[in-house]
């Protein structure tokens, strides 16, 4: 990527060089960046504070999930504290750090973001990238759809065992060129990334960040109901890896069907860059191949530090750091072009950084104008009584609802679980039927959550913008809501 094409540029979808910058600057002008949508976000649910009753429950430390956890039946109202332009303008920079916010810390992705950024860069710097794609076109020609299929599933097993999100990030700037030279578009290497990941967190198992964390808050073991859980992973990875087949070949067939089809020769030429060129002789020499060795290897101890030894931002960030020096020292880049390649690289995903704290300035003002709790109260009073068919629907939207806010799979665990898994008894309805439904819901929203830094973040680095990426989902987004429904109401008369 260059610098002029990074995602801090106010329209993600320009391109200077683009021969028909109208119809560009019309769709730009059509449809807000994702700064202004998180910004306007944070506006709204500041406006809420103003409205919605302030309360709370009392709260006891749970040793298990490791966090205060809501005590049912406690719910007071308290004095209100409605946030006001300074709380506004400060929500922000508070995202990034605010200790007692649902959601973890920003500060330690944003910077794992920019670490990856620089990575990238000085990877793109010994040329094994660009002449990986090109080799990649030419053993995969005719073949290119079944990786698809492939992907997402490698994906979604990271998301079901454990709920790789923002990990993700560092694939799609390295594989939304493969699918664009194998004549698909942005939005084709987008989705694979983020639907298969996704669906994965919808369908989790054995996802200690989501399951077992809502789980121990419902005071159950982690494995009931895991059989309903791997027909959600299964049918919803078979649902989405067919939808996004599908429209992968209409768009091969006719560019002109893509959801960006008025940014096709901007994204090939911002993506490609002349990748195309010379691909019947690309051939990796024995530094480029021993740099995508590392690569990979990089990648390999990323999966293995997160599902086996409890690593988070921080470590990751340090792998990603040391695996450039190391690619850098291997390429003889030099000091000035290892450091300079690494800063432009870092520079390229400076948007997406700052994307991550406007995302969670969101639940910070939630959590300062004392509505999160309301919010969860209502949700608790609007379920007592019902029968078990409308229980389990209206939880899943519920949580649904409650994902918009709170994105953050443990914090919503955490938040809502200790509440709202209690009333499954009265209802005669599962506890674990209730996890299974605050985890579809949660995965579900997930896929187009605009406060949810792994969507705005994504989408960033494809350069798609939001309205483009609903174009493209909300079919699937219908089909999914009717499979989770149909599996869900099932499951009460099992």
């Amino acid at each position: 990527m260059t610098d002029q094409d990074s995602p801090t540029d106010p329209d993600p979808d320009s391109d200077s060089t683009n021969p028909n910058p109208n119809a560009e600057h019309d769709l730009a002008t059509r449809f807000p960046t994702a700064y202004t949508i998180l910004f306007l976000l944070i506006i709204f649910v500041a406006a809420l504070t103003w409205v919605v009753p302030a309360g709370k429950y009392e709260r006891v430390m749970n040793e298990e999930v490791g966090r205060e956890v809501a005590v049912p039946g406690t719910y007071q109202t308290v004095d209100p504290n409605p946030q006001g332009f300074v709380d506004i303008m400060l929500a922000p920079t508070a995202g990034f750090y605010d200790p007692d916010s649902y959601a973890a810390n920003a500060i330690d992705v944003a910077l794992f973001v920019l670490f990856l950024g620089g990575f990238l860069g000085v990877m793109n710097a010994t040329g094994a990238i660009d002449t990986g794609i090109r080799s990649a076109m030419r053993h995969l020609k005719g073949h290119e759809i079944w990786m698809i299929p492939i992907l997402m599933s490698l994906f979604a097993i990271g998301g079901t065992t454990y709920g790789m999100a923002e990990e993700t990030l560092a694939f799609y700037a390295i594989l939304i060129p493969v699918m664009m030279a194998a004549g698909f578009d942005a939005v084709t290497g987008v989705a694979i990334i983020l639907i298969g990941a996704g669906i994965g967190v919808m369908g989790s198992t054995i996802n200690p960040f989501a399951t077992v964390i809502a789980a121990n808050a419902a005071n159950i073991p982690f494995t009931d109901g895991i059989v309903l859980r791997f027909i959600l992973l299964i049918g919803g990875l078979v649902i989405c890896s067919v939808y996004v087949m599908r429209y992968a070949k209409r768009v091969k067939a006719d560019p002109s069907l893509s959801v960006v089809a008025k940014q096709w020769d901007a994204h090939r030429r911002l993506f490609l860059q002349g990748h195309e060129k010379g691909v019947e002789d690309a051939t990796l020499n024995g530094t480029q191949m021993v740099a995508l060795v590392i690569f990979a290897l990089t990648f390999a101890v990323m999966i293995w530090g997160v599902s086996s030894q409890g690593w988070w931002m921080a470590r990751m960030g340090s792998l990603f750091f040391g695996s450039a020096i190391l690619i850098g020292l291997i390429a003889r880049l030099g000091e000035k072009k290892l450091t300079g390649s690494f800063v432009d690289g870092a520079r390229d995903l400076l948007g997406v950084a700052l994307v991550v704290g406007l995302a969670r300035g969101i639940v910070v003002i939630m959590d300062q104008g004392m509505i999160a709790d309301t919010i969860l109260h209502s949700a608790e009073t609007s379920l007592g009584g019902l029968p078990q068919l409308a229980f389990i629907n209206l939880m899943f939207w519920i949580e649904a609802g409650m994902s918009f806010f709170v994105p953050s799979s443990s914090g919503l665990a955490v938040l809502s679980m200790p509440i709202l898994a209690p009333l499954a008894d009265f209802a005669n309805v599962g506890r674990d039927l209730v996890v299974t439904a605050y985890q579809s819901a949660n995965g579900l929203v997930n896929l187009i959550n605009p406060t949810f830094a792994v969507v705005v973040g994504g989408l960033a680095i494809g350069r798609v913008s939001y309205d483009r990426w609903i174009a493209f989902i909300w079919p699937l987004l219908v089909i999914l809501v009717i499979f989770i429904t149909v599996v869900i109401s099932a499951a009460t008369f099992l």
